[in-house]
């Protein structure tokens, strides 16, 4: 993680700093852990949702690392915020791979009804419990 890119995130409006806060911290994570388990109960019966849920999964951790580092998103794209912050933290694929659910999920929901497949879904689940793990193991 590179100091002056987060310094970067916050020259453009897309971070704020505060002071940091386990109490979000710890929300942001059971959000993330109902969304995952809501997103597997759902993978049966409706995939646009289940990949919707389980992105939010992601964002969710996203925003837990934010708080854990004194940070929280800002302005008018604060998905994008959340996606960049943490890809200062995860790792190349990591990062990309949260960046394409979040495009994915903005068209699922915005823009066409049944875009997502089966096998879609259930990768966007998969790839939330290891980003919700991986930034598990960076907050300590």
């Amino acid at each position: 993680m590179d100091l002056a890119m987060i310094e970067d995130l916050e020259r453009q409006g897309l971070i704020q700093r505060l002071p940091p806060d386990p109490k979000k911290v710890a929300d942001a994570m059971a959000l993330a852990r109902r969304d995952i388990d809501t997103a597997r109960t759902l993978l049966s019966t409706d995939c646009d949702w289940a990949y919707t849920i389980a992105y939010n999964a992601a964002l969710q951790a996203g925003r837990a690392l934010m708080f854990a580092k004194g940070y929280r998103p800002d302005g008018a794209n604060q998905h994008i915020s959340v996606v960049k912050f943490a890809g200062l933290f995860l790792s190349e694929g990591d990062a990309l791979v949260f960046d394409r659910m979040r495009r994915k999920r903005h068209s699922s929901v915005y823009d066409t009804v049944g875009t997502i497949s089966a096998a879609e879904a259930e990768f966007a689940v998969s790839a939330a419990v290891a980003l919700v793990q991986k930034v598990t193991t960076l907050l300590g």
